[in-house]
């Protein structure tokens, strides 16, 4: 009796459920010839989730509830949406050359045989609940929709292409706002710090930078790139008939009742406009602290030295995206009270925090570092912040403002902290200035934080050590990537800070006054205490907060 029911139902005996509940609703699907899985979860004999993980042990599977799932985007543009719609199956994940796809009917094998074919991966299958797969499968078949019905709206009778108004006034504008509110609110689930949006000969290349890598998402056929762009440039407030020179602009979306900017920056290439959207959390600014910026315990005590100082310069470097706005945000919050004036002066305001004056560059009204800064001075600050030092103009008043009673904040762009001092001088700034004004200079770089949950330890080999070139005593243990559900099987989730924290002696004092290199300033640097970035990056590796092939990457 009712034998096809009883694998499942001895399932979630197993698990807990009610025997006679079971039973009865097995014969009641046995009589009717009613689903038994509508039975048990109308009558609220089991739940859809506990349905599900006793049907993946049936299977000998694994189960993944998908409410709050960290989906990979990458692993889940790699089936092809006529697939996913077809078979109700959906990419979760990957790792190597292998694809994680949750299931409904794990006895589908024509659905594993296809998204196979198609992706030309090993398909690892789990099961997930209809109900939530349902879910995320309609919302694909929207978005997939619009960016069809846009193609469609747009395709030109001639070589033509869409005209602004038609993106404003039209019937046919929805889609592609759709499709655009969609994009930026999948890139700030998933946590990406920008979105590139790269035309090609045929396309546009969809990708987020997610944890510092770069993952490609979609593909944007080409005669919706010239709607695509001008939407963002309509949201950006920037000139949207203007192709042909760089434009900046900004976004304010409201995510979760918080609001999130978007600094976004077009660039003419030969097959377009590319379009770079920076994604700038306002809410959380003040939240920031030092300790969590990732400083190791002997650089926060040097740093906060210098920044706890009534005057002087406090110089944060590196490339772009390294993290250095952060830093000085937290730097504030350090010191920031009702007793201090803090201005800031920054080209965009990243963060909105408490308490603190700051001040928005506006370079089409002449307002420009250069121009603001003797009306910063003349609002006696106590705390100045120079969101970057970029000209002579700039440099000179802050070294000025830091010779006279001030405490400075900025960022410069140099490989590493030594370098900044070279650097203030080939902008003009004298020696003998740039030496008496800076009072320490933190070099930064970001590598991805080993997740928590999967990391696992390993013996480092010889060669490795000898390869990475190991400092002192070799570890006997390190910790490598894995992969599970909580980062997207990447291994990683998040970023921590590698510092170079440098603070001006009188004997680099000297050194600049004399035009020394940077070498030769780094070796007297290192000869007083100084961890160069590639220490703090193997220390911060043997402590399992990265990997040595990130600290590798990273820091040179």
């Amino acid at each position: 009796m009712y034998q096809t029911f009883r694998p499942l139902i001895d399932a979630l005996k197993g698990r807990g459920a009610d025997p006679t509940a079971l039973e009865r609703a097995a014969e009641e699907a046995e009589r009717s010839g009613r689903s038994l899985r509508g039975i048990l979860i109308n009558d609220h004999v089991v739940t859809e989730s506990e349905l599900t993980a006793a049907a993946a042990d049936v299977y000998g599977m694994n189960s993944v509830d998908l409410v709050g799932y960290p989906i990979d985007p990458v692993a889940m543009a790699k089936i092809p949406i006529g697939l996913v719609v077809r078979h109700r199956v959906l990419g979760l994940a990957l790792d190597g050359n292998e694809i994680t796809v949750g299931i409904t009917d794990p006895g589908d094998i024509v659905a594993l045989d296809d998204v196979r074919a198609a992706t030309g991966m090993i398909v690892r299958p789990v099961m997930v609940a209809r109900s939530e797969l349902r879910k995320i499968i309609s919302r694909l078949q929207r978005e997939d929709t619009d960016l069809a019905d846009v193609a469609d709206s747009l395709r030109p009778e001639g070589p033509t292409a869409a005209t602004v108004s038609s993106l404003t006034t039209s019937d046919q504008d929805a889609p592609i706002v759709r499709y655009v509110n969609s994009m930026i609110g999948q890139a700030i689930q998933n946590r990406a710090s920008d979105l590139h949006l790269e035309p090609t000969e045929h396309d546009m290349r969809v990708r987020f930078r997610i944890d510092g890598v770069l993952h490609e998402i979609d593909n944007v056929p080409h005669n919706v790139q010239a709607a695509l762009v001008s939407r963002l440039k309509i949201m950006s407030g920037v000139d949207i008939t203007e192709k042909r020179v760089p434009q900046n602009g900004r976004i304010t979306v409201e995510i979760n009742n918080r609001a999130v900017d978007l600094r976004t920056a077009t660039l003419p290439t030969v097959w377009g406009e590319k379009v770079v959207l920076r994604v700038l959390d306002t809410g959380g600014g003040q939240e920031v602290k030092l300790e969590s910026v990732g400083f190791a315990p002997e650089n926060l005590a040097r740093f906060a030295t210098s920044f706890k100082k009534p005057h002087g310069m406090v110089l944060v470097t590196g490339p772009t995206g390294s993290g250095k706005s952060t830093t000085l945000y937290a730097t504030l919050a350090e010191i920031s009270t009702p007793t201090v004036n803090i201005i800031t002066v920054e080209d965009p305001v990243e963060y909105r925090l408490p308490g603190v004056n700051q001040i928005q560059v506006n370079l089409k009204a002449g307002l420009t570092f250069a121009a603001v800064l003797p009306a910063i001075l003349r609002s006696d600050p106590d705390v100045i912040l120079i969101g970057e030092i970029r000209d002579r103009v700039t440099a000179q008043l802050a070294v000025e403002a830091a010779l006279t009673g001030h405490l400075v904040l900025s960022t410069l762009h140099t490989n590493d902290a030594p370098s900044a001092m070279v650097r203030l001088t080939e902008m003009g700034i004298e020696p003998f200035l740039v030496g008496s004004s800076v009072d320490c200079v933190v070099a930064q770089r970001l590598s991805r934080r080993l997740c928590d949950w999967c990391k696992e330890p390993y013996e480092p080999t010889e060669t490795e050590l000898a390869a990475a070139r190991w400092p002192g005593e070799p570890p006997k243990k390190l910790w490598q990537p894995v992969g599970c559900r909580n980062c997207s099987t990447t291994g990683f989730r998040g970023r921590i800070a590698l510092h170079e924290v440098m603070p001006v002696s009188e004997e680099i004092e000297r050194l600049t006054v004399k035009h020394a290199s940077a070498r030769e300033i780094q070796d007297v640097a290192l000869s007083e205490g100084m961890t160069d970035l590639r220490s703090d990056g193997f220390r911060k590796a043997a402590e399992g907060l990265t990997s040595l092939s990130e600290v590798m990457r990273v820091a040179v």
